[in-house]
């Protein structure tokens, strides 16, 4: 019956809690929306005009852009999702390529940062460059900041892909992710948040034999002791996460939440990104938390069409993600996406009993 039900009917569907009673459930019992490639800044119109002539289609699917990271957060999404490429001797990004493909296009302020080894943050290498911050560690910084002046906040996730792969003739080869780089990874994240800031897979393991043991067991924290905290999950399958894995079984000693399916000692947090997939409901009432879209590609956005949206409320998945928080700048287009009033967080009406 939830799979019918639009999400501003599923809001009254919550009457039974009170304020007071969602401090006291584990964050799997909530629901959040938040935005997708976060940091994403337009591409500058002058290099896009040139990219839409060689690929319309592709040029069509990128055209969206985010306000700052913080003024997410104070509109209340509760969900960013951050892509980072390696740059161990610095340098290797601070001159896009696309600077030369359009040349009357705005300047590109690099500053020191860029030049510096750490790893850096944007969409796509030398096309769609700009960013809300172009370092990793200064983006936790910016997070880091906006938390303390808001210690009460609900957990944020975080949705972390590391970037390496090629995109073609005459784009940058992206530095390889290793164990080391992964540990590097994971440094950063506690180094500049802090330990008190991050819920780790240690944390939600416990006592129990395998981090799985322990999300069947319904083990995640209380939204009381995750307020002012954030929450990663590893959007990689494949090898770089069996890399990430690798000598840490049931992620002991590491940051993120791997994509880990269920059945392996890893899983606890999965990406199905088909809000009408079946196993969502399934996977969430087991106890794992699953983040969905409600877009891709500018594509629900152009047709106005918030079936994926209603379909990924009423599954129950805990983190659904979308470009569009606020309607498009860039087209005429009403879509746009929030819970009832406006609200971008709730608890999950699929645990309403």
């Amino acid at each position: 019956m939830l799979k019918t039900l639009s999400c501003a009917s599923l809001f009254f569907a919550l009457s039974a809690f009170t304020p007071g009673d969602g401090d006291n459930l584990p964050i799997n019992k909530i629901q959040v929306i938040g935005s997708h490639n976060s940091y994403k800044k337009a591409i500058d119109p002058h290099l896009f005009k040139a990219f839409s002539k060689d690929d319309s289609v592709s040029a069509s699917r990128i055209d969206y852009e985010h306000i700052p990271v913080t003024e997410q957060l104070d509109k209340g999404l509760r969900n960013l999702e951050i892509d980072v490429y390696a740059d161990s001797k610095g340098g290797k990004y601070a001159h896009p390529r696309g600077l030369d493909w359009a040349a009357d296009q705005a300047p590109y302020d690099v500053n020191h940062e860029m030049n510096a080894p750490g790893f850096k943050v944007f969409h796509i290498q030398d096309l769609d460059f700009r960013s809300d911050f172009l370092t990793f560690k200064g983006g936790l910084e910016k997070l880091r900041k906006w938390s303390e002046a808001n210690p009460d906040h609900t957990p944020v996730f975080i949705t972390l892909e590391a970037k390496d792969d090629a995109k073609g003739e005459g784009f940058s080869a992206p530095e390889k992710f290793t164990a080391d780089t992964f540990d590097q990874l994971d440094e950063v994240i506690l180094n500049t948040l802090g330990k008190g800031k991050v819920i780790t897979p240690d944390q939600v393991r416990g006592k129990y034999k395998t981090l799985e043991d322990a999300v069947l067991h319904d083990n995640w924290p209380a939204l009381k002791a995750a307020r002012g905290k954030f929450i990663f999950i590893f959007d990689q399958r494949g090898d770089k996460m069996e890399l990430y894995i690798k000598g840490h079984p049931s992620l002991k000693g590491r940051t993120l939440f791997a994509n880990a399916a269920a059945g392996r000692p890893e899983a606890a947090m999965m990406i199905i990104n088909d809000a009408r997939s079946p196993e969502i409901p399934e996977l969430v009432k087991k106890g794992y938390i699953i983040r969905t879209r409600a877009d891709a590609d500018t594509q629900e956005a152009r047709r106005n069409d918030r079936s994926a949206f209603d379909a990924a409320c009423a599954s129950g998945a805990q983190i659904i993600t979308t470009d569009y928080y606020q309607k498009s700048t860039h087209f005429k287009s009403d879509y746009e996406v929030s819970f009832k009033d406006g609200t971008y967080y709730r608890l999950n009406p699929l645990f309403k009993n």
